[in-house]
């Protein structure tokens, strides 16, 4: 019923905007990034990985560029590991419902500070263009930007929120559009129109998050070097209405297996293919589309799954721990789908491997360390930190057709709050994800083109 009352408040707003908003805007005035002292650190590794392509510099959340976008983030705290792992566990619900074709019931939390574990590039749109720090997701396909007048609701953003009416090369799509059409693969829901004949789009996230308002195009700008980069008829959404874990960014930069998705609208481009370095909250990574260097990657296929067409699946074989396989069936493998997923944190396991892990973990361990009660979701914990572990134990995810990525210690484990370590896994029934803290400093490339997963260690800091 509220969305059904937000569509027609939409639609009135689309009227308005028409005939007043240029005459009344008071959008923010443009100014430029800077990210030159960001960008320099990785300038050489950027040129190596994609000299075909486009590269742009990767945030973690916590990093200090990200505070570049507004004076006023540096003064933010971070937020509690615990608050992460709850927004964590509501992403992980959002693909199992999505999974399960199911409608999810978990409570709406109000963005909150940009620290919810996910990755963050900075992006250009309009004319004359503006900055906007965006989360990337390979779990979405549809793009989309908060939007001024913003009427209905916006969570807080860092830096300005969108402008259509101060971009001379922003138009709103309509419903008779082929990118109208595509909307229902690409959000899982159908679009809508307005009076006026605008495409309306609903994206949801499975974890009462979503982002409503008008399917739209305009000029995106991917680099500072003029002409370079510069994608014209960039379609997206323009939301009116977003609400829940989308923390204090702009918006989602969707990278699934989609038409409507960032990779599909380069690909003619830069051909089907997109990879990254997420790296820690002290460095700068990057994500590349094109061309890649496919020295020292380890490639598993892209496994399909009619479970979702838009997901990336492969398939794990086995992990390994101190250099031997845990004692797991090969049955609980064969029958668990695996998806790759940059918008969840802690990389999940069926209960039987996660449980196997787990006690092969703390026998290597053994007495180096006192057990400390469970945090959150994270139940193999320690009194002190990684460091203290010497060595961590080794371990390994093993992949189709012999990838096998070992993992180092920091991703291995993790100090969730001062004098308290943990594994850096969890349980979950049914499926297997692949978490960006597993994925930390490796080269992860996404040939879709080829169907192939590729992974290199050192591929940042």
């Amino acid at each position: 019923m509220r969305r059904g009352i937000m569509r027609v408040v939409v639609e009135m707003e689309l009227f308005l905007r028409l005939c007043f908003f240029l005459l009344f805007s008071i959008g923010a005035p443009a100014r430029e990034v800077p990210l030159t002292s960001c960008s320099s650190q990785i300038e050489a590794t950027r040129n190596l990985q994609n000299a075909s392509g486009i590269s742009l510099p990767l945030h973690h959340p916590r990093s200090p560029c990200v505070e570049k976008l507004n004076t006023q983030a540096a003064a933010q705290h971070d937020l509690p590991f615990s608050d992460i792992l709850h927004h964590d566990t509501g992403r992980v619900n959002s693909l199992l419902h999505r999974l399960a074709g199911s409608a999810a019931s978990v409570p709406l939390t109000p963005g909150t500070a940009l620290g919810v574990g996910n990755y963050v590039v900075h992006i250009s749109l309009g004319t004359p263009p503006n900055p906007y720090a965006v989360v990337i997701d390979t779990g979405s396909s549809l793009s989309w930007l908060q939007c001024l007048p913003c009427k209905i609701s916006c969570h807080n953003q860092l830096g300005p929120i969108f402008n259509p009416a101060a971009s001379s090369t922003y138009r709103s799509i309509s419903c008779s559009a082929a990118a109208c059409s595509a909307l229902s693969s690409a959000t899982l829901n159908p679009s809508s129109c307005s009076r006026s004949g605008a495409c309306i789009y609903e994206a949801t996230y499975g974890d009462s998050s979503f982002s409503l308002g008008y399917l739209s195009e305009d000029t995106l700008s991917l680099s500072k070097q003029s002409g370079a980069a510069v994608v014209p008829g960039f379609v997206f959404g323009c939301g009116e209405d977003n609400e829940g874990l989308f923390g204090k960014s702009a918006g989602i930069v969707g990278l699934a297996k989609n038409s409507l998705s960032l990779l599909s609208q380069l690909a003619p481009r830069y051909g089907n293919s997109f990879s990254y370095c997420l790296p820690s909250p002290s460095a700068t990574g990057y994500i590349s589309f094109g061309g890649y260097n496919s020295n020292n990657l380890a490639f598993t296929p892209m496994a399909s799954s009619s479970l979702d067409k838009t997901l990336y699946f492969l398939k794990l074989e086995g992990i390994t721990v101190a250099g031997r396989g845990l004692a797991v069936s090969s049955e609980v493998y064969d029958r668990t789908p695996t998806i790759i997923d940059s918008g969840t944190v802690i990389t999940r396991l069926p209960d039987e491997v996660y449980s196997a892990l787990s006690g092969a973990v703390v026998a290597a361990v053994g007495g180096k360390l006192k057990r400390a009660a469970a945090f959150s979701l994270l139940d193999t914990c320690y009194e002190g930190s990684t460091a203290e572990i010497n060595p961590v134990p080794e371990v390994a995810f093993v992949f189709a057709s012999g990838a096998v990525v070992r993992l180092p210690a920091r991703n291995v484990m993790i100090d969730v709050e001062k004098g308290t370590t943990c594994l850096a896994f969890a349980a979950e029934r049914g499926v297997a994800i692949i978490g960006n803290r597993q994925q930390q400093t490796f080269n992860v490339v996404y040939d879709v083109g080829n169907r192939k997963i590729g992974f290199a260690a050192g591929g940042c800091g």
